[in-house]
């Protein structure tokens, strides 16, 4: 199975660790960690750690069986559900490896293609599976927000990202590490690392893979996730990249205030409360967004 042999010693050095949160997943957890065995079996040392994120369902009893069965997995579980990112956070933070795999345990990402992601991995800091291969499988409702903030993302970052969310990479962890205080609880984790690592100028790459429908139901609810997915890239972007996000609005602002002049001058012939305030604004953000971008360039020093 997975991971070392019973008789190697716990402190045998590893490759890497393959990170896996898990919530009521009783239908397709056992299959991902058969479909891993197969696939990681030529990849060197390593372990399978499942992090069960207080599931209800059978999951905690599957796991169970598997880890009596295989001394290479491990399996750690929260008294209650905490959320994506939260187990992730537990998953790196209990891993033995340098370099840290996270898959979904839902069936949707292609295992055979994580050796690949590794190879890559050797001379990146982080190798994010991309999902835009031929092969997607990607409800439609999903498709549409994804446009938008992608699109809001790879400004942010200063280059295009071809999938900002994707549940299956590999980092390292000493990179990941300096950002998990940063790193959210929920969904977003895998958002906020792929802009906080690329606006730190670590090397990011994106590896094209497929991406297969589901076993079981989502837990994602699209409109709820998606108005705390904004917030939060709206959030990251003003620790990330406060110029690109405060800098438009000054412009804005500015735009404005200019429209508002000329027909003070040509039409009230004198300068009105609503200029003056518009043009106080206008400055106001300015001079907060350079003071933030200095404190982000110290910060990150």
């Amino acid at each position: 199975m997975l991971g070392r042999s019973p008789e190697e010693p716990a402190t045998r050095q590893l490759d890497f660790s393959v990170v896996i949160p898990c919530y009521n997943e009783e239908s397709a957890i056992e299959s991902t960690l058969l479909n891993l065995d197969e696939c990681l079996r030529a990849s060197g040392p390593h372990e399978v750690l499942v992090v069960d994120d207080g599931s209800t369902d059978r999951t905690a009893e599957i796991l169970a069986a598997r880890a009596r069965q295989d001394a290479g997995l491990r399996v750690v579980r929260h008294p209650r559900n905490l959320g994506y990112g939260a187990a992730l956070k537990t998953g790196i933070r209990r891993a033995h490896g340098e370099h840290i795999v996270i898959i979904d345990a839902d069936g949707t990402y292609p295992y055979d293609r994580v050796p690949d992601l590794l190879r890559e991995a050797d001379s990146a800091d982080m190798v994010v599976g991309a999902r835009t291969g031929e092969n997607v499988s990607y409800s439609f409702i999903r498709r549409i927000p994804k446009l938008f903030l992608k699109a809001y993302m790879s400004w942010l970052a200063g280059q295009e990202i071809p999938d900002m969310n994707s549940g299956l990479r590999v980092f390292r962890r000493s990179a990941a590490e300096r950002f998990l205080s940063l790193l959210p609880d929920s969904f977003s984790f895998t958002t906020t690392i792929t802009l906080a690592m690329l606006r730190r100028h670590y090397d990011v790459r994106f590896v094209s893979i497929d991406y297969s429908g589901r076993v079981g139901k989502s837990k994602i609810k699209p409109v709820r996730d998606t108005l705390r997915f904004a917030q939060l890239i709206l959030r990251t972007g003003m620790y990330f990249a406060p110029l690109r996000v405060l800098l438009p609005l000054a412009g804005v602002l500015f735009l404005v205030f200019c429209a508002f002049l000329i027909y003070d001058i040509t039409v009230l012939r004198n300068l009105t409360d609503k200029s003056i305030l518009l043009l106080t604004s206008c400055m106001n953000v300015a001079i907060f967004a350079l003071l933030a971008d200095m404190i982000d360039k110290r910060g990150s020093g």
